[in-house]
């Protein structure tokens, strides 16, 4: 969804919470669908689109009016019906046929399942097989209490019987280091086998625990016993992605990293020459909500982050949320480390006579496991390189983490021009943190 025409976004921090909740994207027919809820337009109903490529480009969405809530699914049975679920405020997961096409429901709402009496019920994914219909929900809350649970019926609107085993996967009260497990969806191999993807977190630090990148994705395998799924912990070896990489923009369109809270990162970002963008201005330098920040996510537990920045007063900043982030702030010759906690907006360091040919620099760097020792998943550290990475302020990771700001999504690190229009070269992006620093006097 890379349109305005596709998504309604809302800016700052009320619409942190917002935007797109849990897409599910099926095959049928020749044809990639993916519904989604845009809390921001919640009273609408969900969202459909459709594509012949899931590369895009993706139609414009049409809207479920009368099918309110989130986690909405789409299924087929034998005869081509359109099944919808989804997660209804009443408490419990709804049904509904409905034409994808329009968007139209076919038939009235109504409850099928209230899953196995964990709280909250959501994140449905029915589908059929050997004449039952499977319904596959989370359960227990999106913490330490997450759980894939399933039912089945031999009707798509029941009556639903549990799994006689309980939770088909948690984690929860075990010491494996994926935690929060739930949001699942099963998947029909073309060999003929299954699998399974679910969302997880991965805490560090001392406990409560915090984790700083978000949920993130799992795999693992599934065998079918009596008619049950049956998790297979270790049938895959999950491959690691590479996410280091240098961006100097010299693509004429942005890599589907770049992400902005709020607008469209094409909206204020500009091709000039053959090498780097211009950032058109975002906020001013006293304020500490963001206008237009051109960001990617974290996607390691350490990472580093270079920016080469040739002109103008800019930032890099590490954020949960326009209530939670640090970064470095370059207005002239001043560098200003400065962190946003909720009401405390402070800066804890400077540097003066700095040339512009100096990167800004940010890492966030592992803290070793002590047993009764407070500590944070990892330490951000905010700084510029010269000779090194040179550190003007370190903070503790917990007030940059979701069991701190709230939220979903985890961190992201990101540009901002501040007051007037800012060039970036260069953004370099680095999984690990081995660089020594040489610590600046604050």
């Amino acid at each position: 969804m890379d349109r305005e025409s596709q998504l309604n976004v809302s800016p700052g921090l009320s619409g942190a919470g917002k935007g797109i909740y849990a897409p599910t994207i099926r095959f049928h027919n020749g044809r990639f669908w993916m519904a989604t809820t845009n809390i921001t337009d919640v009273v609408k109903g969900h969202l459909i689109v459709h594509a012949e490529d899931p590369a895009g480009p993706w139609s414009d969405p049409v809207y479920t009016t009368g099918a309110i809530g989130w986690d909405p699914d789409l299924s087929w049975d034998d005869e081509g019906q359109c099944h919808l679920a989804w997660a209804d405020p009443r408490g419990g997961i709804a049904h509904a046929t409905v034409d994808p096409v329009t968007g139209q429901l076919l038939s009235e709402t109504e409850l099928i399942w209230q899953g196995t009496g964990l709280s909250s019920p959501e994140g449905p994914h029915l589908f059929p097989r050997n004449g039952w219909w499977y319904l596959l929900v989370a359960e227990g809350g999106t913490g330490p209490g997450h759980a894939v649970t399933i039912g089945r019926a031999r009707s798509v609107t029941g009556p639903y019987e549990a799994h006689p085993d309980g939770p088909l996967l948690t984690h929860r009260s075990t010491s494996h280091p994926v935690q929060n497990t739930g949001h699942a969806d099963l998947v029909d191999l073309p060999d003929g086998s299954w699998a399974m993807v679910y969302l997880g977190a991965r805490p560090l630090g001392e406990f409560p625990r915090f984790h700083a990148n978000g949920r993130e994705t799992f795999l693992t395998g599934i065998d079918w016993a009596e008619e049950w799924p049956v998790v297979i912990p270790d049938r895959y070896q999950e491959p690691q992605p590479a996410t280091s990489f240098i961006e100097d923009f010299r693509a004429p369109e942005l890599h589907p990293r770049w992400i902005a809270p709020g607008v469209s990162p094409a909206s204020f970002c500009h091709r000039e020459g053959t090498v780097g963008i211009t950032l058109d201005a975002g906020r001013m330098p006293e304020e500490k909500e963001a206008k237009r920040l051109l960001a990617v996510r974290a996607r390691d537990a350490e990472w580093q982050v270079n920016v080469d920045a040739p002109a103008g007063d800019l930032t890099l900043i590490v954020r949960v949320d326009d209530s939670h982030w640090a970064g470095i702030e370059r207005r002239g010759d001043v560098l200003s480390a400065r962190a946003v906690i909720g009401p405390l907006d402070q800066i804890l360091a400077s540097a003066k006579g700095m040339p512009l040919t100096a990167p800004l620099a940010l890492r966030a760097v592992g803290n070793p496991q002590q047993h009764g020792v407070r500590t944070g998943p990892d330490r951000v550290e905010l700084g510029y390189l010269q000779d090194g990475f040179t550190v003007l302020a370190t903070i503790d990771g917990r007030y940059l983490s979701t069991e701190v700001a709230g939220g979903f999504t985890g961190r992201v690190i990101g540009v901002e021009a501040l007051a007037g229009q800012a060039r970036v070269g260069a953004f370099e992006y680095s999984a690990g943190a081995t660089v020594p620093a040489a610590t600046v006097e604050s």
